[in-house]
C-alpha cells in the first residue's frame, strides 16, 4: 500500500527541481511536511515511509538553490525535527524499519551539500530500540576511531560520526562515548555535546556541567552550551541556579521580548517583574530594549524605568503610548514623552515629522485622559528647548505648536 500511494510532493522534489531562488523550495517543503503530518492522523506507517521518500529526494532537489542566507538551511532543519518523530514513532516492523534506516543512510551519503546532515544528531532516535542502536554503532565505531587516530591523514571526515555518538547513547553504551570522544585531537562541540549527555545520562551533573563549560572554543556556540548546561540544572532541580547561569544565554531569541516570553514559559515559578530586573541586569547599556517585554507583562511602572535608563526605540514608545491611550493613560503619558526625549536626543531610524506629530498627540491625549495637561506641556517645553542634537529636527517641527517660536 505505501508503494501505490500518491504523494503529491514527490514529483516535485526532483532532482535540480529548482532554480537558486529560495522561497519556491521552502514553500515546497513546508507543503510536503504538512502533507506528510496530515497522513500520519490515519496512517502513521504511510506518512513514515512518505517522509523517509521526502529525505531521500530532498538534497538532490535543492541542491542548486542559493543557500547563503540560511533561510533553506533552517527550513530543511524544521522539517528533519518534524518528520523524525513520525519515522520513529511509526508501528513498523523490523525488516521495514531496517530498510528505511538503510535508505535514509544512503541519503546522508548522497548529501553532497550537505543539506540533511543533521539527520545524523537523530540517528539513535530513528532506530527505536537500544539493540538496533547498538548494531549501527559498532558498523561505525571503527572508522570513528581511525578518524581521530594520530596516524590518520589530518582533515579527513567520516560522515558518520554525530551518527555513532548518537547510537551509543541511545544503546547506553555511556563509557564508550567518553572513550571516543577523549580521541577527539581539538575541542569541538558538536562532538562532545554527547560526552556531557552521557554523564547526565550516569547520573553525573556536576561532572557533566564541567565537561560542558571546559568545552567552550573559539568558534563553538555559546548559546547551544548554554542551553545543555541549563537543561542538565533543570534535570538535577536545580531551578534557581539554571536560571542565574544560564536562562539568558540559553533562550535568545530574534527579539527581546520572545526571548523574555521563553524564559517565563521555562520558569513559570518565577515572577515576571524578578525575571525583567535579571535580564536587564545582564545586558547592561540595553536596559530600554527590554521595555516592550516589561509592558507586555503589564509592568507598567517598570517598563518605563527601563525606557529611561537607556536609549529605547522612539517608534516602540509611540506604539505602546497609542495602544493604552484610553487603558492606561498615566503609563502611555510616560511612554510617550520618554519617545519624546530620545527622539530629542536624536535616536531613531529614518524618523519623520509623522513620527514626532504621533509621539506629541498621543502624549498629550493621554495627559488629558489622566489629568495632567497642563504639567505635561510644561515637560515637553522644556525637553524641545533644550535640544541641541544635530539641526534640533524636533525643536523645528513643535516650536510653534509649543509656542517656542
Amino acid at each position: 500500500m505505501t508503494h501505490k500511494h500518491k504523494w503529491i510532493f514527490r514529483p516535485r522534489f526532483r532532482r535540480h527541481a529548482f532554480g537558486w531562488r529560495s522561497a519556491t523550495p521552502i514553500k515546497r517543503i513546508r507543503e510536503a511536511v504538512s502533507e506528510i503530518k496530515k497522513t500520519a492522523r490515519r496512517d502513521e506507517c504511510l506518512a513514515a515511509e512518505g517522509a523517509v521518500i521526502f529525505l531521500e529526494k530532498l538534497s538532490p532537489a535543492i541542491e542548486l538553490v542559493d543557500s547563503s542566507s540560511g533561510a533553506i538551511g533552517n527550513a530543511v532543519n524544521k522539517a528533519i525535527d518534524d518528520l523524525v518523530p513520525i519515522i520513529s514513532g511509526a508501528d513498523a516492523d523490523d525488516a521495514l524499519r531496517d530498510k528505511w534506516l538503510e535508505r535514509l543512510w544512503q541519503a546522508v551519503e548522497n548529501d553532497h551539500i550537505p543539506y540533511i546532515e543533521s539527520l545524523e544528531e537523530y540517528w539513535g532516535e530513528l532506530c527505536v530500540t537500544p539493540e538496533r542502536a547498538s548494531r549501527w554503532a559498532d558498523e561505525f565505531i571503527n572508522p570513528v576511531r581511525l578518524n581521530w587516530s594520530r596516524d590518520s591523514v589530518r582533515g579527513g571526515h567520516f560522515k558518520g560520526i554525530i551518527a555513532c555518538l548518537s547510537c551509543l547513547l541511545k544503546a547506553g553504551r555511556y563509557e564508550e562515548i567518553l572513550e571516543l570522544v577523549d580521541l577527539v585531537p581539538y575541542k569541538f562541540w558538536p562532538y562532545r555535546v554527547w560526552a556531557v549527555r552521557a554523564l547526565k545520562n550516569m547520573g553525573e551533573p556536576g561532572r557533566a556541567l564541567r565537561y560542558a563549560e571546559e568545552s567552550r572554543g573559539l568558534n563553538d556556540n555559546p548559546h547551544a552550551i548554554a542551553r545543555e548546561c541549563e537543561d542538565i540544572l533543570l534535570s538535577a532541580g536545580m531551578m534557581d541556579e539554571a536560571f542565574e547561569r544560564y536562562a539568558l544565554q540559553a533562550n535568545i531569541k530574534s527579539t527581546y521580548l520572545a526571548t523574555f516570553r521563553a524564559i517565563v514559559k521555562k520558569y513559570p515559578h518565577k515572577d515576571k517583574e524578578e525575571i525583567i530586573t535579571h535580564l536587564a541586569a545582564r545586558t547592561p547599556g540595553e536596559e530600554g530594549k527590554w521595555f516592550a517585554a516589561a509592558r507586555s507583562a503589564g509592568l507598567y511602572s517598570k517598563a518605563i524605568e527601563l525606557a529611561r535608563a537607556t536609549p529605547c526605540d522612539p517608534r516602540t514608545l509611540t506604539r505602546a503610548a497609542r495602544d493604552t491611550v484610553e487603558t492606561e493613560p498615566v503609563f502611555a503619558m510616560e511612554a510617550g514623552l520618554a519617545a519624546l526625549y530620545w527622539l530629542v536626543e536624536g535616536y531613531g531610524y529614518d524618523i519623520t515629522s509623522l513620527d514626532l506629530w504621533a509621539a506629541y498627540n498621543f502624549t498629550m491625549q493621554a495627559a488629558e485622559n489622566c489629568g495632567k495637561k497642563a504639567e505635561t506641556l510644561e515637560r515637553i517645553q522644556e525637553l524641545v528647548r533644550n535640544e541641541t542634537f544635530g539641526e534640533r529636527f524636533v525643536f523645528k517641527i513643535l516650536s510653534r505648536e509649543l509656542g517656542l517660536a
